[in-house]
This record gives C-alpha cells, sequence and structure tokens, in this order.
C-alpha cells in the first residue's frame, strides 16, 4: 500500500504523528518555512539571487514554497529530476551536471520546450557542439553556463584558457547563449570550524576571480555566477563574487550541517526540520533496544543518525542491519512500542529511500507530500 494510502485517513486527527507506521520520513512543517524564509531573507539583505538545489529535497512540493519565499528557479543535478519538478509546474530549472549523450539530450531539449526557462552546465567542446546541433533542429535557444571546476577533478573546466575557450565556443553557436558560470566548492561546505572553512573557500574563490577576469578580458564576463551551499552561504555573499545562491541542504539540516559552526559564532540559523520516525520492537538487553529503521531508512554516507526525541539525547545509535538500529542508553530501560526520532546523517540520499514525506505540526499529520524525483538520476 502506498504512504497515501496508509496514512491518508491520519491527517488531520490530534496527536495522529505516533500512529504512523514506520520507519517514516517527517518534516516539521513550520521549521520547514522558517528555514525557507531565513534563507529567501539572507538572499534579499546580500544582493544575492537565491536558486536553491532541489536534488536535497526532490519536491515539488518543497520548490514552491521556495518560489512563493523569493527564489529565481531551483537547481537540478540530474536530468530525470529536472524533469519531475517540470512536470509539476516549476518552470525555472538549472542542471547542475554536464547532460552528454544522445538520448539523453533529446530529452533536454524536449523538457527546453516545455518551461520558461532552462539552463544546463557544459565543459566539453563536443558536449557544447551536440548542444548546438540538437537546438538548431529544434528551434529555441538554450543558456548554457560553462562548469569550473573548483579542484575536486569531477565536473568542470580546469583552467582559465579552457573556460575562455569553451565560453567562446558557447557564444559562437546561433542557438545557445553563453549565460555564465557555475563554480560549486562541494569539498568545503562541510569543514566544521568556521574559519577554517571560510579560509578554503577565500583560496578557491581567488581562483575564480581569476578564471572570470579571463573571460571578461576576452569579452565573455558571466552574466551568472552560481554556486556556494548551505556550509558556506555567509561566506560566500561576504567575498561578493557568487550573483546566485545554490544552498539546498539548509530546508532540513542533517547531522552533517548541524556540526558545521555555520556563521561564525556557534549559533543555529537553520532549525532540524526533518526526521525519521522510528519505533523500538524489541528490547530485551539492558539499557539497550532495536529500533525498525536500518540501512534502508537511513543514509550512511554522513555518520550516525542522532537521537531528537523518544530516547535520552546521550543515546548511542548503531546500525545493525538492513532494517534494523539500535540504540544504547546506560541506566535507561527501554520498551517495545516506544517512538523515536531521529536526526538523519545526510538528508539527500536519506529522501531518496522514501515515497513521501509526512508533515506534522504539534504532533499531527497535516499532509502527505510525493517525493516527486525519488529515484529520478538518469
Amino acid at each position: 500500500m502506498s504512504d497515501i494510502g496508509l496514512h491518508k485517513h491520519l491527517i488531520g486527527r490530534q496527536g495522529s504523528r505516533l500512529a504512523l507506521n514506520t520507519p517514516v520520513l517527517v518534516i516539521d512543517r513550520d521549521a520547514l518555512q522558517r528555514n525557507i524564509e531565513a534563507m529567501a531573507a539572507f538572499a534579499r539583505t546580500k544582493g544575492m539571487a537565491l536558486r536553491p538545489h532541489a536534488k536535497t529535497h526532490k519536491s515539488v512540493d518543497i520548490a514552491k514554497l521556495q518560489l512563493a519565499a523569493g527564489a529565481v528557479g531551483v537547481c537540478c543535478a540530474k536530468l530525470g529530476e529536472a524533469e519531475a519538478l517540470a512536470e509539476g509546474g516549476v518552470q525555472n530549472i538549472l542542471i547542475t551536471s554536464p547532460v552528454v549523450t544522445p538520448q539523453a539530450i533529446e530529452r533536454l531539449i524536449a523538457l527546453n520546450g516545455k518551461i520558461g526557462q532552462l539552463r544546463v552546465v557544459a565543459d566539453n567542446p563536443d558536449n557544447v557542439d551536440a548542444l548546438a546541433s540538437a537546438t538548431k533542429a529544434a528551434g529555441k535557444a538554450l543558456d548554457v553556463l560553462v562548469d569550473i571546476d573548483p579542484g575536486i577533478r569531477r565536473t568542470g573546466v580546469a583552467t582559465p584558457e579552457a573556460a575562455v575557450a569553451l565560453a567562446q565556443r558557447i557564444a559562437a553557436a546561433e542557438t545557445l547563449r553563453f549565460a555564465g558560470v557555475q563554480y560549486y566548492c562541494g569539498a568545503q561546505q562541510h569543514i566544521e570550524s568556521f574559519a577554517d572553512r571560510r579560509a578554503a573557500i577565500a583560496d578557491r574563490t581567488d581562483y575564480l576571480r581569476r578564471v572570470i577576469e579571463a573571460l571578461s578580458r576576452a569579452g565573455c564576463a558571466p552574466e551568472v555566477v552560481t554556486g556556494g551551499g548551505t556550509g558556506t552561504h555567509r561566506i560566500d555573499a561576504e567575498l561578493g563574487v557568487l550573483t546566485e545562491l545554490q544552498a539546498g541542504s539548509y530546508v532540513f539540516m542533517d547531522k552533517q550541517y548541524n556540526d558545521c559552526d555555520l556563521d561564525g559564532g556557534g549559533g543555529k540559523p537553520f532549525e532540524t526540520s526533518l526526521v525519521v520516525d522510528a519505533h523500538v520492537i524489541s528490547a530485551n538487553s539492558a539499557s539497550m533496544a532495536t529500533i525498525d529503521a536500518g540501512f534502508k531508512a537511513l543514509s550512511t554516507d554522513g555518520g550516525l543518525p542522532v537521537v531528537m526525541d523518544g530516547a535520552p539525547a546521550v543515546a548511542m545509535f548503531v546500525f545493525m542491519g538492513d532494517e534494523h538500529g539500535a540504540l544504547i542508553a546506560p541506566d535507561h530501560t527501554f520498551r517495545i512500542g516506544d517512538h523515536v526520532s531521529l536526526a538523519v546523517p545526510h538528508c539527500d540520499p536519506t529522501v531518496n529511500l522514501y515515497d513521501a514525506y509526512h508533515v506534522v505540526r504539534d504532533g499531527t499529520l497535516i499532509g502527505i507530500w510525493p517525493v516527486s524525483a525519488r529515484g529520478r538520476s538518469r
């Protein structure tokens, strides 16, 4: 049975969060809204456009809340994510990974014909030529940004000279428009110390300045400089090079970002709005219990989940297999049926494990939102 079919009857019933079948992905509706509004206000204050990364939430409903709060559009990591959000009515999308195969470019061109504004990144001249040929045949121009490698060698051009050459190639194509550059420093986002993170981003931003200077000298000054993330948003704004902010995880705040000093003063500018709810299913050992959430319920690449409610805050989580996890809390007596909420280690891959968000307010289920782009990684 689908999540909607399983839980629809609980919507609006007071206290119905406790009646959800678990493990289940839960959003605190009010905390989510406060996070959305806080980042939107920050971007406005700093004179930056906000283009949140939807790879975090993969949700039409959340994307529309971000747009309503002032975002200029959204980012998607994959073409399939962009298609899913477009199907839900999102009209302004940047795809932040290159789209290169003939079959994918065919879908890209079809999507470009359906929404108001589609942008894509490129880092290879052959890809630019393929995009130019496809858009010419379709008859609608496409915005293309040069993806710049910040040093991790994942995607992006490797030198300022390569950036200039690619920008000129895009600009020379009849049905392509050079729209700017993308520069995402993913490796620096989770440096826990604010000072260390700032030093790392300042160094990478100096390199970005050199690339922009080279582009400007060649007559290709970028209109848009897009990048950044939740971990560096304040630093990026201070450094003043990015024009567009791609932060994504701020809507939820997982363990990885909660471990970071985001503002330099140890404050918490965003709240944990996303948790996985679980239940104790076995409690036959002293100070230990087994819950119904394991590898299939929580991402494993960001450390261990953190107890938010239902057990002592000092309780340690241990993965016990695909379906099970253990909570260990000295001097605490667990009982079967205990309800436990866990802050997730890494929100993006955890979200991709679920079909729907269960949206709650004050312990009551108020809505069920599909994870619109779940599994849309092609």
